[in-house]
């Protein structure tokens, strides 16, 4: 499963980070990291994180990131 965050959309809530620690990342106040392939067994904890963020910036599914360089 993939992962995308529209880092144009995001406002550093950082509640994908506190649902899903292993995948996401702040670095700073305001700058979101994260790993575009979910690792095995954090699907769930990525669910959770793309349903509570407020600006709804996490894309998840297979074709997510396809067409990124």
């Amino acid at each position: 499963m993939n992962v995308v965050v529209d880092l144009n959309r995001c406002q550093g809530y950082a509640q994908c980070a506190f649902l899903a620690p292993e995948v996401f990342v702040m670095h700073g106040e305001e700058s979101l990291m994260y790993h575009p392939v979910v690792p095995d067994g954090q699907l769930e904890h990525v669910r959770r994180a793309a349903v509570a963020c407020p600006v709804q910036a996490i894309v998840m599914g297979e074709e997510a990131g396809a067409g990124a360089p």
